[in-house]
């Protein structure tokens, strides 16, 4: 063999050696990971990037599966899968608990906080009418401005079965009597905005509820376009009964601010402490969550666009990035 080409060999063959002995130190080396998230196009962004730093520390990550909160709890719990990377504290509570609560899942951390829900209407309407509190829709004559079918009740524009926002609106339709004044409408809650955001365009009045981070504050901008209503006192179903909503501005929009956190299976979480010390540690600014969803309203929703931002969020944050990989790994030893 020419001697010119052995301290190559010998070089490729050290460097080899090297990325093995990396690949073999990586704490999720042959584990693999399900990762759960819901109907919402939207929450691809949050659960990609926890994919993406688990892959990092040598996890094998299979492509997600989406199913709705209430069965992504259960299949967590029972270890069917792995994590879902929305889980939103307290509004999720129920499902917490029905899939075992603590005894079967890990959660700690708080992966993005400060997420808002309530009811808004359209600026313009609410300054005609001095329409500030939701209950003020009692009033048929109020109700009857927000009317789209003919049908006399308000429509609003609601929330998907399963998403646990539902029980909510229809705990407050009991609570502050609006079940003969107002009408749910619950669908396709994407499609149904469309058609709402159309409507505000076209002039309209609109009753909607929504949350942040999402999308909808972005084309509908709160005090600029809309406005939030009050409730006229605290009132929550099941495990958040008796929960206060006042915010500390002293405004009541009848829902607790929740935290999004990263639920796992707690026995994979205790076997696997770099993975359980990643979803400890991340965490995603709601701005930026929220920028990124207005990206996806505006047509860049593709599966290619949404690895895209991933990995642009990655780049614009490496140090942060590397931060959460450098601390999981030193979980592990």
């Amino acid at each position: 063999m020419n001697k010119l080409f052995r301290p190559t060999l010998v070089a490729a063959a050290l460097a080899l050696a090297g990325l093995s002995a990396h690949a073999a130190d990586l704490p999720g080396k042959g584990i693999s990971v399900l990762p759960l998230k819901s109907s919402i196009a939207e929450e691809t962004f949050q659960t990609l990037l926890v994919m993406k730093a688990l892959e990092q520390l040598g996890y094998e990550v299979q492509p997600i599966k989406e199913v709705e909160y209430p069965t992504a709890h259960v299949a967590i719990g029972n270890g069917d899968a792995t994590f879902l990377a929305d889980h939103w504290n307290p509004l999720h509570a129920d499902y917490f608990k029905n899939a075992g609560g603590e005894a079967k899942l890990f959660r700690k951390g708080i992966y993005s906080g400060n997420a808002a829900q309530g009811y808004l209407i359209d600026k313009k309407t609410a300054d005609q009418y001095k329409i500030t509190h939701i209950d003020q829709l009692k009033d048929p004559a109020i109700a009857k401005i927000f009317d789209n079918d003919g049908d006399g009740k308000a429509d609003l524009t609601g929330c998907n079965p399963g998403w646990g926002c539902e029980a909510v609106i229809e705990h407050h339709l009991e609570a502050y009597q609006l079940r003969g004044t107002v009408t749910h409408q619950q669908g396709s809650y994407s499609a149904l905005m469309a058609d709402t955001i159309t409507r505000f365009k076209a002039g309209q009045p609109v009753l909607y509820y929504t949350w942040t981070p999402y999308w909808v504050s972005n084309e509908l901008k709160p005090g600029q376009d809309v406005v939030w209503l009050e409730v006229p006192f605290s009132s929550l179903p099941g495990e958040q009964k008796g929960l206060d909503t006042k915010l500390p501005n002293g405004k009541n929009y009848g829902f607790v601010v929740n935290n999004q956190q990263i639920v796992a299976n707690k026995a994979w979480a205790e076997k696997n402490p770099a993975a359980a010390t990643l979803f400890e540690t991340m965490q995603l600014p709601v701005a930026d969550i929220n920028a990124q969803n207005h990206l996806m309203s505006q047509g860049q929703n593709k599966p290619t666009d949404i690895e895209r931002h991933v990995d642009g969020w990655i780049k614009a944050h490496q140090a942060t990035f590397d931060g959460w990989i450098a601390k999981a790994k030193a979980a592990a030893k």
